[in-house]
């Protein structure tokens, strides 16, 4: 038996380790243990609902944002592709379960496929807003848990803007790396990161069946947790 605790815990990521990544796509059942593990794992960061509000220092802020179409028909089908999980449907990138209801509490494992490796990282949702006024909202955020190369929080938002009736995919995040390889490969994991934001922005637009308008906001040169 293993009595020393810092060679338990060392033991303990690399398993951790080698759940979350591979070189062949993770089948449904190795998909459903890993998500089975994470329903009691505690988030991987202490400021939980902190992308409410300003983000907590000692983190890489992003944020990403990018115009629809305008109108009521447009919010809505915003906010139902972000119910659907759309942002993640670019073929590289999923969600598993891929129709995982949106509700505070739920789990669920991004799956991404980069430079030939496949990664499971998991995640669960923190909030969910909605919000009436001159500018309309709808947006969730999810925080890391302990089996994510990174740890933070990532929020997903529709916004409509009644004074010039634009609706906006906006997303913002803050992250720093938590796991050896995200360390080691930061320069490329922001470079992925960065595709990340692009293509989810592309995804919304065809899901609301929007052409790209050209407004688009970039508060940051990189962006993106996932």
């Amino acid at each position: 038996m293993l009595h020393n605790p810092a060679l338990v815990t060392v033991l303990q990521r690399l398993l951790s380790a080698l759940c979350m990544f591979s070189f062949q796509k993770p089948e449904t059942t190795k998909v459903n243990v890993f998500l089975a593990r994470q329903t009691t794992e505690a988030y991987s960061y202490a400021e939980v609902g902190a992308s409410q509000q300003s983000p907590p220092q000692g983190y890489t802020v992003d944020h990403h944002r990018g115009c629809l179409g305008t109108g009521h028909a447009t919010f809505l089908a915003g906010c139902a592709a972000l119910r659907r999980w759309q942002m993640f449907n670019l073929g590289w990138v999923s969600v598993q379960p891929p129709h995982t209801p949106i509700a505070e509490g739920q789990v669920v494992a991004v799956l991404a496929h980069v430079f030939g490796c496949w990664f499971l990282n998991a995640c669960r949702i923190v909030y969910i807003r909605e919000e009436a006024g001159l500018i309309e909202t709808f947006d969730f955020a999810y925080g890391t848990l302990h089996d994510h190369m990174a740890q933070g929080e990532e929020r997903f938002t529709i916004e409509w803007n009644h004074a010039d009736d634009c609706v906006w995919y906006d997303l913002f995040a803050f992250s720093k790396p938590r796991h050896i390889l995200f360390r080691l490969g930061y320069p490329i994991a922001r470079r992925v990161q960065r595709r990340f934001a692009r293509d989810s922005l592309a995804a919304m637009l065809q899901a609301v069946g929007a052409r790209h308008s050209g407004r688009q906001i970039q508060a940051s040169p990189q962006a993106g947790l996932f």
